[in-house]
């Protein structure tokens, strides 16, 4: 199966902010791009950049080589797949289809096998890391399942949008990968909410901790960014709690379904469920800290 590369056309379904920002790039690299989403609103500045619009899933198909989604859940990438007018309807025989959408990895591998059965297309799950910045430098980084041949196939259009490129195995695989960096983002901001709360009960200034503590072994990403977050009190969206939530729950579910004793992803799923039903679900997750030195009886910051 050889690469597909500029100008040969790629679709893609759903334009929230990562999608977008995802499609522009795809375009930016020299690729036709016809573009479909819920909200056509939302498509309006990539056609002034180029794009055309297709009125269906099925349409946007049609004619392109590689399908790319970007979708809120599992049933959105199901109903965009297999329903009507759906992307099952249009696409041809042999082409590929990457869902960059962070869902459950067993319907992922389902829906693998059966687009594969139906039309003779393959799907790939990618989902992604590096927040709605990395969508838009196109760093962001692919975590892959799905046939290997097809993800070669693919990685002109995945080096478009992303830095890191992993082919991680079997359909399914990459939702897998997803569900660990979650878990892993997750907990480590719930740590770091702890650790600056207790800071706080205990007289220290927040932003002096946090550098210090940048300097050693406790250093991350979350400390540098999230951390930031939380000692300002910045409640703006960069990834959304209550998207976080969800995501949580699809690692949760990720390891009962394959035995792995997880209490730190159960604690940290348990903590982003009372955030969203604190009314923050529209919010950055990170204002997980900000429920942390709630419930430890600080003042607002």
């Amino acid at each position: 199966m050889p690469p597909v590369t500029p100008p040969a056309r790629v679709a893609f379904i759903g334009m929230g902010v990562m999608g977008a920002a995802m499609a522009a790039n795809i375009l930016r690299a020299g690729f036709a791009l016809s573009v479909h989403t819920r909200n056509r609103a939302k498509a309006e500045a990539l056609e002034a950049m180029g794009a055309s619009w297709a009125a269906t899933p099925a349409a946007a198909a049609a004619d392109a080589a590689l399908v790319a989604m970007c979708l809120p859940d599992t049933p959105d990438v199901e109903a965009v797949l297999f329903g009507a007018d759906g992307v099952a309807q249009g696409i041809a025989s042999g082409a590929v289809a990457v869902d960059f959408s962070t869902i459950a990895a067993a319907p992922a591998a389902g829906f693998a096998r059966r687009l594969h059965a139906e039309r003779g297309a393959f799907l790939l799950d990618s989902p992604v890391s590096g927040g709605p910045g990395g969508a838009r430098d196109g760093t962001l980084t692919c975590m892959v399942g799905g046939d290997r041949d097809a993800f070669a196939a693919a990685r002109p259009m995945l080096e478009a949008v992303g830095r890191t490129l992993t082919h991680l195995g079997p359909a399914g695989a990459g939702q897998v990968c997803k569900s660990a960096n979650q878990l892993i983002i997750g907990t480590t901001v719930l740590a770091i909410s702890e650790a600056l709360a207790l800071g706080r009960k205990a007289g220290l200034d927040p932003e002096a901790m946090r550098q210090a503590l940048l300097g050693g072994s406790a250093r991350s990403f979350a400390m540098e960014n999230h951390a930031k977050r939380i000692i300002a009190g910045i409640t703006e969206p960069g990834f959304r709690a209550e998207l976080m939530r969800k995501d949580l729950r699809l690692a949760a579910a990720a390891t009962r379904d394959h035995g792995v004793f997880a209490p730190a992803t159960a604690t940290t799923a348990q903590m982003m469920e009372a955030l969203v039903n604190s009314g923050r679900g529209a919010q950055d997750s990170a204002t997980l800290g900000l429920l942390v030195a709630e419930l430890s009886g600080l003042p607002a910051v």
